[in-house]
């Protein structure tokens, strides 16, 4: 009986032991709807050089327009073997000095300025120079990506298509994580003055995640979502190790065995 009761009380642990407690699976745990969140001051995207952008300048005067808005015509062939040609507006790369080379108006200082920043200093420029006096600009982003690994739905690279990305937003996109996720644990990993930094980011204290100043990501972050303790123990061909709960039920499985045939053998 005695030795029942020990193979009993082992498989309750080890069953208890392969559960997932599922308040872990839950996000903002500390999240008081009645209190406002301190968070970081929402930063926009800020053009680094290298990054490519392209500048869209509007007049009432199409004549004035064209002059800064140089144009690309690519060639190809369509499928009558005629030559058909398209026409895209030409992307200006930021150098090394975070300039770009703009047309009639010369360098122009960009980085560190936002797309907003951008399109205020061309607008002045324009004006103040007199040569366009009722001009509309607007600045797109092209290259500019963030990349998310790990244990989520759809690991990849995202474009990034608007001002300000979150983290949360970067998460949505890659189709929230899987349940093997640690949402205590997700990584951000970033270029600051050419040297790689990481933050520990966690999802279930809103507290500490709207205050991390990887709340808002930078072009080219790298998002990892570390994986969990039971999708380590699967990282076998058939998950049968050392670490894995399936290890030890075959073991107990395998002693409980080798205990009815010593009590058979001794009666």
């Amino acid at each position: 009986m005695k030795v029942k009761h020990l193979l009993l009380c082992l498989s309750a642990i080890l069953l208890l032991a392969s559960c997932r407690t599922p308040r872990e699976l839950i996000y903002f745990q500390d999240l008081n709807g009645d209190k406002p969140i301190a968070a970081t001051i929402a930063q926009g995207i800020t053009i680094q050089p290298g990054d490519e952008i392209s500048i869209i300048v509007k007049s009432k005067d199409p004549m004035l327009s064209e002059l800064f808005n140089l144009a690309v015509v690519a060639q190809r062939v369509g499928n009558s073997n005629s030559t058909v040609g398209s026409q895209s507006t030409v992307l200006y790369t930021v150098d090394s000095n975070g300039e770009i080379d703009f047309p009639v108006m010369g360098k122009i200082k960009v980085g560190g300025l936002t797309r907003e920043q951008i399109a205020g200093k061309i607008k002045n420029i324009l004006i103040d120079s007199n040569l366009v006096n009722d001009p509309v600009v607007t600045v797109y982003f092209n290259n500019m990506t963030y990349s998310v690994l790990g244990e989520v739905s759809r690991p990849g690279r995202y474009a990034i298509d608007k001002d300000k990305v979150s983290i949360l937003d970067a998460i949505g996109a890659a189709g929230d994580l899987t349940i093997y996720g640690k949402r205590e644990n997700v990584t951000v990993i970033r270029d600051e003055n050419g040297q790689k930094v990481s933050y520990i980011l966690d999802l279930t204290s809103s507290k500490s995640l709207c205050s991390s100043p990887a709340f808002y990501l930078h072009q080219g972050d790298i998002i990892y979502v570390t994986p969990n303790n039971y999708r380590l123990r699967q990282s076998t061909v058939n998950g049968n190790n050392v670490y894995s709960t399936s290890f030890w039920i075959s073991l107990a499985s395998l002693l409980t065995s080798i205990t009815t045939v010593i009590i058979q053998f001794l009666r």
